[in-house]
């Protein structure tokens, strides 16, 4: 048993769930079952269910929250993981509340960190933060979203109402987190800076009054101080649902733009087919239950399919489609399988970058770093001697190449081309 159950174990046991009887009534068992679908965990689901049926009684919606903080400018689709189950709970009739830590920020998330992180500067945060609601929208019904900042309480929190709040919570318990205790047997520094940042997402969920808190699983520790936090003032508890990190494009690591695995949710239509075709059959199944809307009796009969002899190709064309349409729109996937085909077939995609260079002869490798085709010289030498370099069609296996002025289509691997104009 790892510290963080150890906590749930001894801190979090469940109150006397009360005011509903079996069975329920077919409202409460669908949220239930959409809360639940490809959920790591609910914590806990007695107490769920009761503000469920409290819900139903009333007419008074949940508050179901989700905090991101704005460490980048840009959301991928790992976000949405979370992000399509707050939409989900927010189709029953909940309310949603899409928390941006623009205080949170500035301390750095230490969450699965074996290093301190630097901490954003205002501007930064302000900057990143401009896209972030925007982003989600595509995702969440924006009309129906409550949007927070959580410098609203925080900032006015002060010296004195920060103090107050560490006295809630001893060093001993925030050390039972995983990646703090790590840290401490290995002897790496923890500022005390981050020791606070689980104080300050938990008095976030006072502040909101949350019943429902969303996160990833590295998240699980900080959402169960939330949880602590409103017993300390004197509130009923929040439940946790905690969902699974998604895998990036290499299939191991999670999506992260640090690892360079991801598919933003702004790229290219084309761009954003491609990178979703080019997952292993393998993961193609965890990217439908953690992303897709089909039903899970849709996807049990694409695995059928699959098994019963189906190209796998098929099935993950109809996902790269759906995700296209998701945050493009259903012209702009069918085009991106035309693309996508096209480029199968070695034709070269309908909208390429455009660039101009000077220096006239220039080296293979240069001009490909240069075209931003490839991050470094060394990098771009490396795809000619795995013939991963095309000029006009023909591939490039001279190292030594230098170009002469001319236009050339220039392509790297399988989803990067320009056209080049040197001079």
């Amino acid at each position: 048993m790892n510290n963080e159950s150890k906590l749930l174990e001894n801190k979090l046991t469940p109150e006397p769930v009360s005011g509903f009887v079996a069975p329920l009534s077919d409202a409460v068992a669908e949220a239930l079952a959409v809360a639940k679908r490809g959920a790591d965990e609910l914590l806990i689901e007695a107490d769920f269910i009761r503000k469920l049926v409290r819900a139903e009684a009333t007419g008074k919606p949940l508050r179901i929250k989700l905090g991101l903080d704005p460490t980048a400018p840009d959301l991928h689709l790992g976000h949405t993981v979370v992000l399509n189950k707050m939409r989900q709970l927010q189709d029953l009739g909940h309310t949603v509340i899409f928390l941006i830590g623009d205080f949170t920020s500035m301390i750095g998330d230490p969450s699965g960190r074996n290093i301190t992180r630097p901490p954003l500067t205002r501007e930064q945060i302000e900057e990143n933060a401009k896209t972030y609601f925007a982003q989600a929208s595509l995702v969440l019904d924006g009309d129906k979203t409550e949007i927070r900042y959580n410098s609203e309480w925080s900032d006015p929190l002060g010296a004195r109402g920060m103090i107050e709040l560490s006295a809630k919570y001893t060093v001993a318990r925030i050390l039972e987190r995983e990646d703090f205790t790590k840290r401490f047997k290995a002897g790496t520094p923890i500022s005390v800076h981050e020791l606070l940042y689980p104080l300050m997402q938990g008095y976030d969920s006072v502040a909101l009054r949350s019943d429902l808190e969303l996160g990833g699983t590295d998240q699980k520790f900080n959402l169960l101080v939330g949880r602590e936090l409103q017993k300390d003032y004197k509130q009923e508890p929040q439940c946790i649902l905690t969902m699974p990190l998604l895998e990036g494009l290499d299939g191991v690591d999670k999506m992260s733009k640090s690892k360079g695995n991801t598919i933003g949710i702004t790229e290219p239509a084309n761009t954003m087919f491609a990178k979703v075709m080019s997952i292993s059959d393998v993961m193609m199944w965890r990217y439908y239950e953690l992303l897709s809307f089909r039903s899970m009796a849709e996807i049990a009969g694409f695995k059928s399919a699959v098994a019963d002899g189906r190209n796998p190709r098929d099935v993950k064309v109809a996902l790269a489609q759906e995700i296209v349409a998701r945050f493009h729109s259903p012209q702009a996937a069918d085009d991106a399988l035309a693309d996508f085909i096209n480029r199968s077939k070695g034709g070269i995609p309908d909208e390429i970058a455009e660039v101009s260079l000077s220096g006239a002869p220039l080296g293979i490798g240069q001009l490909l770093k240069l075209a931003n085709l490839c991050p470094s010289s060394s990098d771009a030498l490396r795809m000619v001697e795995q013939g991963g370099v095309r000029i006009d069609g023909a591939v490039v296996s001279d190292k030594a190449l230098k170009l002469g002025a001319g236009c050339f289509v220039v392509q790297v691997g399988k989803r990067k081309f320009a056209r080049v104009t040197l001079a």
